[in-house]
């Protein structure tokens, strides 16, 4: 057993109407025999634990938009529910209360006044990431929180939600293996905590400029069909062009008649170019741009728990001992000075007070360094999908300038009919000659 998921209020997990089967008590993270801190997942292991859609449903309320709805389908849990944005929200919130010491992906912020379409299918989409995320999550997709959210059809979910986390304590209350942490913990343990970190933040700044690279890729391929569309009209609208042709300009060559006929009919090619053109940069922003968002939302994680152990429990701890210090030289001053024997005890018990208290943290500080090792790994186990990503844009590449070059080639032998129609015209090359057609 490596990620601690055991629960000792048992009572209260039963509360929600959520059949949940014992999985938890057996568990769950697959590790090497022995040291249950370190993991043996794989990539495909942990891609196929569930695939989570979300989907879009707005409901109107009179003439306005007052709220978005999403649809949620969980392949493992075979069901449909329906959630608010506030929904998301709360598990995420539950989750945080819960999982303290684990990565738990960041939420899209709620936009307060109007959100338009373009702002809704974001959120959407980093909701999907967020919820694939946390579902793919060894320890999050064993527990209870988890499958509430996805399969629970009541109205009052949030309430829900938080009976199951009300007097359960966090995942250092629930863990069997929370207070011999230390035990499994690397000697140098700091120095890799900091390395890893350091590493990890210099991967998050590259895969962010591949992430603005990308989505700057696809967004030409999306200009570049709508170019092309207009091109191909631009074109129809020129063999539409009915303005009479004075017979002194025309000089009985019917050139410009036959040019209009051949130019109508261009259009359509153009526009099926246009259409290849959105294929491809649609697709790259779902199997590239996506994929890398995803991973960033991973790593954005692990930045934010480094934060949460340097700002949370670490420092209470330093406060701690600070405290005890102080504590202690109160001690020292007041019986020098023959103080009253009660103020004393007091000050004694408080002592010992505070030493529990330090005690305590020092076990929560060991416990999130076990976490934050095993939280490491699974940054690495989700290393390869860099290799997905790059089979992703190359498929992506060859098939779109496949299709594309297929079109241009069909579309080639037309520019033929361009040329008809005078015998005093040649019909000039379809490739240009060597050199530049304005050179000298």
């Amino acid at each position: 057993m490596s990620y601690c998921t055991k629960e000792r209020a048992c009572s209260d997990l039963a509360k929600p109407p959520v059949n949940e089967p014992r999985e938890a008590e057996q568990f769950l993270m697959q590790t090497p025999q022995g040291n249950p801190l370190l993991l043996s997942h794989t990539l495909q292991e942990l891609l196929s634990k569930d695939s989570v859609q979300v989907e879009l449903i707005p409901e109107k309320k009179g003439l306005f938009l007052k709220h978005v709805e999403y649809e949620v389908s969980s392949k493992r849990f075979k069901c449909s529910v329906y959630r608010r944005y506030n929904d998301f929200v709360v598990f995420h919130e539950m989750l945080l209360q819960k999982f303290p010491y684990r990565m738990v992906p960041a939420l899209p912020p709620k936009r307060m006044l109007g959100a338009d379409r373009e702002f809704i299918e974001s959120r959407r989409r980093a909701l999907k990431r967020f919820i694939n995320l946390v579902a793919r999550h060894p320890p999050f997709s064993e527990d209870v929180l988890l499958k509430l959210f996805l399969s629970f059809s009541g109205s009052d979910v949030q309430n829900k939600l938080r009976e199951l986390v009300q007097g359960v304590g966090d995942e250092f209350v629930t863990c069997r293996l929370a207070t011999q942490a230390k035990d499994f913990l690397p000697a140098d343990i700091q120095a890799q905590f900091a390395a890893s970190r350091e590493l990890i933040r210099n991967i998050y700044n590259s895969f962010y400029k591949l992430r603005d690279r990308a989505e700057r890729i696809a967004s030409r391929a999306i200009d570049n069909a709508s170019d092309l569309l207009i091109f191909g009209k631009e074109l129809s609208a020129l063999g539409s062009d009915t303005t009479p042709l004075p017979s002194w300009a025309a000089l009985n060559n019917n050139t410009w008649g036959t040019l209009k006929q051949a130019l109508k009919g261009l259009s359509v090619e153009f526009a099926l170019l246009a259409d290849k053109a959105v294929q491809q940069g649609k697709q790259e922003e779902n199997d590239v741009v996506e994929k890398l968002n995803l991973f960033l939302d991973l790593l954005q994680s692990y930045k934010d728990l480094c934060e949460r152990h340097e700002k949370g429990v670490l420092h209470k701890h330093q406060r701690a001992l600070h405290k005890y210090s102080v504590m202690k030289k109160q001690m020292m001053s007041a019986t020098v000075q023959n103080k009253e024997p009660e103020s004393v005890e007091q000050l004694e018990s408080r002592i010992v007070e505070q030493e529990n208290a330090i005690i305590t943290m020092e076990l929560r500080n060991y416990f999130s360094l076990y976490c934050l090792h095993q939280e490491t790994q699974l940054i690495h186990i989700y290393l390869p999908l860099t290799s997905h990503i790059l089979g992703a844009f190359v498929n992506s590449q060859i098939q779109g300038h496949k299709e594309m070059s297929k079109v241009w080639n069909e579309l080639k032998p037309k520019l033929s009919c361009l040329f008809v129609g005078s015998s005093s015209m040649p019909t000039p090359p379809l490739s240009p000659p060597e050199g530049n057609f304005f050179s000298n």
